[in-house]
């Protein structure tokens, strides 16, 4: 991969940072440093807002319903509506490329909103979004990235096309401390890119998928089938503008967003990427035991609390957004989550266990 510039990069404190280059970009891109330690917690007033529901259980996966008030902090579109109408696209940064940064231009008259981990197919080599992002409206900005397609460096398209799904849960997590770690000690927003490479062969090959440019699509692909009866089995509830995963008796993470109608538009991408974590564990995964077995309801049920409380309580740093608003992030105590505020209220929360 000769797009990666692996060896002028530094270690700054343990965490490998990649030089800065200047932006071609029309609107300004903001990067840290941090504008400090919050002192407000819009994260934990978003979480005391809500409301858990009743538990949906689908095989070893189990979502609750987090219900809420339904208030968009900004009146945008969904990235999906945007392309679809066609006043969004997004394209490598220029005729060569470079791996952990797109472009994406927004012609429309309102912000575009991509979410933590959405995966975008096409042009070099397929992408994920490595975190919340509201693109102004009629704005050019260049979006940090992560590729999930090793063996690929060549144009497929002009342009990315959005997949049905974000990137499996618990490599969200590990890429979301990842890019912490990057924002705290390198005033970027990049992933460790050989770490994302490594997990994706690994589940790859617990889950039988082979792919000759090594990409994550194809898990995806090879268990559409049962990953489409999840979807079709964890469906919203009115008032519902979140939901938290557990995988038998483990809480994965969670999403939480302004709007019920947002949510209700992303829920399919964000099962599908439970799912696979579900199918995955369910096959005899390294991981916790546990997550073989179907979940006791009542059992998880009591630490869906803890686990939301310790969220809104752990360590948080806010620094101006990439685009709109304002980004926080959440680490501590085996947590990690981010969140993007605009005019100080949540747009959109994820956390996660680590």
């Amino acid at each position: 991969m000769g797009a990666i510039i692996a060896d002028r990069r530094v270690t700054i404190e343990g965490v490998w940072c990649r030089p800065h280059h200047p932006k071609t970009v029309t609107t300004p891109v903001h990067t840290p440093p941090y504008t400090g330690y919050m002192q407000s917690n819009p994260v934990g007033g978003a979480l005391a807002a809500i409301t858990v529901g009743d538990p949906v259980v689908f095989e070893n996966l189990l979502m609750f319903p987090l219900l809420g008030p339904s208030v968009k902090a900004i009146d945008y579109v969904t990235l999906d509506d945007a392309i679809d109408r066609r006043v969004s696209e997004i394209t490598e940064v220029s005729a060569n490329g470079v791996v952990p940064e797109l472009r994406i231009v927004n012609r429309g008259l309102k912000p575009t909103l991509i979410i933590d981990g959405e995966e975008l197919v096409g042009a070099k080599q397929n992408r994920v979004v490595n975190l919340t992002i509201l693109v102004a409206a009629e704005s050019e900005l260049i979006i940090p990235v992560s590729c999930v397609e090793a063996g690929r460096w060549r144009a497929k398209s002009s342009r990315f096309a959005t997949a049905p799904r974000t990137q499996y849960a618990t490599g969200r997590a590990k890429r979301m401390a990842q890019v912490s770690r990057s924002m705290a000690h390198c005033g970027d927003r990049t992933s460790d890119q050989s770490a994302v490479w490594a997990d994706i062969a690994d589940k790859s090959a617990r889950m039988h998928s082979s792919s000759s440019t090594s990409a994550m699509e194809q898990m995806f692909t090879d268990h559409a089938v049962s990953i489409d009866t999840y979807v079709s089995g964890l469906a919203p509830v009115d008032g519902q503008i979140g939901a938290l995963f557990a995988i038998g008796d483990h809480i994965v993470g969670f999403d939480l967003f302004d709007h019920a109608g947002t949510f209700r538009k992303l829920l399919p991408k964000l099962v599908r990427s439970y799912a696979v974590d579900a199918i995955d564990m369910a096959n005899g995964s390294t991981l916790l035991a546990t997550t073989r077995r179907a979940p006791a309801r009542t059992a998880i049920a009591h630490l869906v609390p803890g686990f939301l409380a310790a969220i809104a309580a752990a360590p948080q740093q806010r620094a101006t957004a990439v685009g709109l608003g304002d980004d926080v992030r959440v680490s501590g105590n085996g947590l990690v989550g981010a969140a993007l505020l605009v005019n100080d209220q949540v747009l959109h929360l994820s956390g996660f266990s680590e």
